[in-house]
């Protein structure tokens, strides 16, 4: 949009060696602001973006990505409903549960859970129970034996292991001519899981659904069916389509609406993280406006013979927006360039520095990872781009529209 001569002009005052070395020096610092600012944003989204991801992941190896469940009362009629589920091609997998909230009893304070009466036959096609074992197995959980799994956290709440006994306290009442009482069953610890989600590895333990079907007295209901799919985006759609083919009072739920909460925190971490990091690349736009203003002044007899010589200030104007918004591209290009190799290398870096200090920065009986998760978006890295150039581009206005109001005799008359 600019016209050949203001552009050449801008050109040649990026290239040319100033007589005044600050202001190649507060050029200089302006592209390495705003470099390091873009560097250092698309690093840390991406490695925040990583760590959501890994979050959501491990939250949904054990929680259905959908459940179908009885309005106000058991499911009995849940082998239909599996059977319904698994004609749909977007299902990958479907299985009936039971959850109850309980007080577990061992070795040290009891402590709350829910237990999940699951059947391990058909537990492998909606979760990764069997492959997150610790000690044990799940095919431990034999109906009539009152096995339970604990998680890794919740065992040593409760100071138990495999061998140990379990008294389960239920929320759901028995009720006699005389009074009410909650119902309570011992329960043998056979395995021990971890998933490495804390909210799950402290708060789930399980069952076989037929020995939590006769503690609760539920007969052959369920509390739902719990589906697996192949796209957990369209987790809603799934189940209110199941809930619509089986033609009854169904109370439907997905992964977005149970762990809402979290998601929108995280969510909101990663956007104030990202406005935070922006101020580096605002730092290096002032930069940008105190190296253009002081190139302004310096170049003042050379507006004044440009003016003379018959260029418009419109034309001055493009002269130092193509300048400076040249700076700012030069950044934002090194700042894009060096971001994605940093977070393209970051777990040889990390391994690099471990080993050089001798030190664990994530240990993995902590953080339950190896290596530094990342996802780099190339949406992030485009919003990233175009906010730098903005913040260039409209730090060249001011400086600019100085120079275009330059007045050629006043800017000549010492010369």
């Amino acid at each position: 949009m600019f016209k050949p001569i203001p552009v050449s002009i801008g050109l040649r005052y990026l290239r040319a060696k100033r007589r005044n070395g600050f202001i190649s020096f507060i050029s200089l610092a302006s592209i390495l602001g705003i470099a390091l600012g873009v560097t250092v944003l698309i690093t840390t989204l991406s490695v925040m973006s990583g760590f959501q991801r890994e979050i959501r992941d491990r939250l949904l190896q054990m929680t259905a990505h959908a459940t179908v469940s009885g309005a106000g009362e058991d499911m009995h009629d849940w082998p239909h409903a599996v059977d319904m589920a698994m004609k749909d091609p977007r299902v990958a997998g479907a299985a009936p549960f039971i959850d109850v909230q309980a007080m577990l009893s061992g070795n040290a304070d009891p402590q709350g859970a829910m237990v999940r009466g699951v059947l391990p036959s058909e537990e492998p096609k909606v979760s990764v129970l069997a492959d997150k074992m610790k000690k044990g197995r799940m095919d431990s959980l034999q109906p009539g034996a009152f096995s339970i799994l604990l998680g890794q956290e919740l065992a040593a709440w409760l100071r138990v292991d495999i061998g140990d006994t379990v008294l389960v306290t239920t929320t759901a009442l028995q009720h006699s001519a005389m009074s009410s009482s909650p119902r309570i069953k011992r329960f043998n610890v056979t395995g021990i899981f971890a998933v490495g989600h804390n909210d799950i590895d402290r708060n789930l333990a399980i069952v076989h659904m037929g020995d939590l079907q006769r503690v609760l007295r539920m007969g052959e209901g369920v509390t739902g069916v719990r589906l697996k799919l192949h796209d957990m985006d369209q987790s809603w759609n799934v189940a209110r389509d199941l809930a619509v083919d089986l033609k009854g009072p169904y109370r439907i739920s997905d992964w977005t609406s149970e762990n809402a909460n979290l998601y929108h925190s995280l969510k909101m971490e990663k956007t104030v993280m990202g406005i935070l990091l922006s101020l580096i690349i605002a730092m290096g736009a002032f930069n940008l406006v105190s190296s253009q203003v002081m190139l302004v002044t310096d170049k003042q007899a050379d507006i004044a013979i440009l003016r003379t010589l018959g260029l418009t200030p419109r034309g001055v104007m493009q002269v130092f927006m193509v300048q400076g918004s040249l700076i700012g591209i030069i950044g934002t290009v090194l700042g894009v360039i060096g971001g994605i190799s940093l977070t393209m290398n970051l777990e040889r870096i990390l391994g690099a520095i471990e080993t050089a200090f001798n030190i664990t920065l994530l240990p993995s009986d902590v953080y339950y990872i190896t290596g530094l998760p990342y996802d780099l978006q190339s949406s992030d890295v485009v919003m990233i781009a175009l906010v730098a150039l903005t913040m260039s581009f409209l730090a060249t206005l001011y400086p600019a529209w100085r120079a275009a109001r330059t007045a050629p005799a006043e800017a000549l008359r010492y010369e």
